[in-house]
């Protein structure tokens, strides 16, 4: 697929005729804006008819699923690997700070305390998320022209599990998925792990009713997660289980901070912004055979489940700007604190450049004085722990999101489905 922008930078609909778009090129009518994904940019005026183009956005605290659909088939996927060490970066650098305090240095007179969190202010490590969900959605708003946004907030709805009786369009969905709403919660309040025998490792679960459903309900707190062997056994009598009711559901609160804030933003940004709930895009996804995903969850909850599947992925990765760090923490003999920061540039490349080396795509990882570098994929598979930069061809300059493409088909995209 290549991703098409007018004369005056605007998104057209995509295209897959690569032999016109390389005659475009070679009579210089188109330039080529961005790699991957790979986008041109027609140096002649033309038309701007488009289609409706709904972006599906699958939140998460770790990896987001985005899908760009029609009703006819799927134009963009993608799944962006968030950062997870933000925290740990953080209590390094409390540590620092505390350390340096109680050393023996000069006095300095402390300062008037004017730190005042501002309204709506969310720890670093949320924040941080959040940025990255926003640049993704713009990332696709630059290169196509999408005209609705639907995002999936949280996996269950709290609202409906303490009033059954709400409506709205996103709980149509079948005289089940009250309970399918129901039955996520208790599965996430239960880490998906079996709460019977200890250590049972079976992957198939099951919600078990601690009451019968004819006097407990489907209430969460009189459900529990069991996997398939444990259940069985529990209702033949082999297995004997102190079950109790009294589940909280305080804990949920915490789930949808960040998916809530992202929907917050986007309705700020964009006009046409609507959500949805995980067990909606669940029953989609059973209901119709698909493989577990995040860029298959986000054509889920696009609406578009059905349509043909693009035939790649991008897969993406948010990497860190700058090492902040000045000194490591291993202090050498004599107190002598070893700087822990590398120049910008080493031979004319950051961390992360995108480069070519024999023939195969990859980024920097490691960079050494003598010339030698870490070249590897995204999902770290080593190209080569060291080779000359000489032998290296810049390809893009590194962003705050990494982009490679992955085919649906190839073993190296199913192993990081799993992975992650």
């Amino acid at each position: 697929m290549v991703y098409v922008l007018n004369v005056n930078g605007q998104p057209l609909m995509p295209t897959n005729r690569r032999g016109k778009v390389k005659w475009l090129l070679r009579q210089g009518r188109a330039k080529v804006v961005r790699r991957c994904p790979f986008t041109i940019q027609l140096l002649y005026e033309t038309g701007n008819h488009t289609q409706p183009v709904t972006l599906g956005v699958d939140a998460g605290s770790k990896v987001i699923g985005l899908s760009a659909t029609t009703q006819a088939k799927e134009l963009y996927a993608a799944e962006v690997q968030l950062r997870t060490d933000v925290v740990e970066l953080l209590s390094a650098r409390r540590a620092f700070r505390a350390a340096r305090r109680n050393r023996t240095t000069r006095y300095r007179k402390p300062r008037f305390d004017n730190r005042r969190k501002p309204s709506g202010w969310l720890a670093p490590s949320i924040r941080q998320k959040i940025n990255t969900h926003i640049q993704a959605v713009k990332q696709v708003h630059r290169i196509l022209p999408i005209t609705k946004i639907i995002v999936e907030v949280a996996a269950f709805d709290i609202q409906k599990i303490k009033n059954p009786d709400i409506s709205g369009a996103q709980y149509q969905q079948g005289e089940q998925s009250g309970f399918w709403n129901i039955r996520e919660y208790v599965l996430w309040r239960d880490g998906h792990a079996c709460q019977g025998r200890k250590g049972c490792k079976e992957q198939v679960l099951n919600v078990h009713h601690i009451e019968s459903r004819m006097t407990g309900g489907n209430a969460p707190n009189n459900l529990i997660t069991l996997c398939e062997r444990c259940h069985n056994d529990y209702h033949k009598g082999v297995l004997k289980l102190n079950l109790k009711r009294g589940q909280s559901l305080r804990d949920a609160a915490f789930m949808g901070i960040t998916r809530w804030a992202v929907y917050g933003e986007l309705i700020e940004i964009y006009q046409d912004v609507k959500l949805t709930y995980g067990y909606i895009t669940k029953n989609a996804r059973i209901a119709n055979g698909l493989t577990k995903t995040h860029a298959v969850d986000a054509r889920c909850v696009s609406g578009n489940a059905t349509v043909s599947a693009s035939n790649d992925v991008y897969y993406q990765k948010a990497a860190r700007k700058r090492n902040r760090q000045i000194h490591k923490a291993t202090i050498l003999m004599g107190g002598y604190r070893k700087l822990n920061q590398a120049p910008k540039y080493v031979y004319g490349y950051q961390l992360f450049d995108k480069v070519l080396y024999n023939s195969e795509v990859g980024f920097v990882f490691g960079r050494r004085s003598s010339g030698s570098f870490d070249i590897r994929k995204l999902d770290g598979e080593k190209l080569t722990a060291g080779v000359s930069y000489k032998k290296l061809k810049l390809l893009e300059a590194r962003k705050s999101i990494l982009t490679e493409v992955k085919a649906r088909s190839s073993p190296a995209y199913a192993l990081a489905s799993r992975a992650r």
